[in-house]
């Protein structure tokens, strides 16, 4: 089994009606529900009201931690993030969702300022599968396509991905690098774009097999803390 974390802030669903009608269950309810259903997942949820909880130990037990922010990225404690960036830089694998760009995990692990341009009326989305041969990608077609959803657009200020797996052409004329990989020390990151929280994007069938495949690519074959010491010269040990 891979051990999962799902964060979700889990305040807009609390704020706005629309949103808990598309998310009864909250965002973290609904990826925990279709992570769950495949098997190969133990999922815990954490939201904004017990982030504290994402303590040094609870990371060790997380194979792969997915992260949704929006409004309350500021409300997440520095020591909660720093800890995060370390387990990753040990190997727990990271997924930012969304507007978790912005989040203070994926922003320290990137090391700029992952602004990026948006527009939100509603655009339909199409997701080009960019790399096909990936992992993350296996089991979708050449493109699949999302009625509805919150557009962003270049410039989107990251390092350059190691790996560009989708690629997002909305209607309104704009593109932008949707499914982005990294390696950060023994960690395996993943930036995936789609799912605003006024829009199912997370009940949809492809974005769901996105998601399971990334949680099986993040997933770590180690946790190796990095170990630096005050070494001696071979022999006079």
């Amino acid at each position: 089994m891979i051990r999962v974390t799902v964060y979700n802030e889990n305040v807009h669903e609390k704020l706005d009606p629309a949103v808990s009608a598309v998310y009864p269950e909250g965002i973290h309810g609904a990826i925990r529900s279709f992570l769950e259903a495949d098997g190969d997942f133990s999922v815990r949820t954490v939201t904004l009201d017990d982030v504290e909880s994402l303590t040094k130990e609870v990371l060790a037990e997380t194979d792969v931690l997915l992260w949704w922010g929006h409004i309350a990225h500021h409300k997440v404690p520095d020591e909660v993030a720093r800890r995060v960036q370390e387990a990753v830089l040990e190997g727990m694998g990271f997924i930012a969702l969304h507007s978790g760009h912005h989040s203070k995990p994926f922003r320290a692990l990137m090391g700029t300022s992952c602004n990026l341009s948006w527009r939100e009326d509603g655009d339909m989305e199409r997701v080009w599968v960019v790399k096909p041969g990936h992992p993350i990608a296996q089991g979708l077609g050449r493109y699949f396509e999302l009625p509805h959803d919150e557009t962003y657009a270049e410039p989107f200020d990251i390092p350059e991905p190691q790996a560009l797996v989708f690629a997002t052409w909305y209607e309104g004329g704009e593109l932008f690098r949707s499914g982005c990989c990294y390696t950060r020390g023994a960690g395996k990151i993943f930036y995936f774009q789609p799912g605003h929280e006024t829009f199912p994007i997370y009940y949809d069938a492809n974005v769901q097999t996105v998601l399971k495949n990334a949680v099986r690519w993040a997933a770590p074959t180690a946790r190796v803390p990095l170990d630096c010491p005050n070494i001696r010269k071979i022999g006079t040990e």
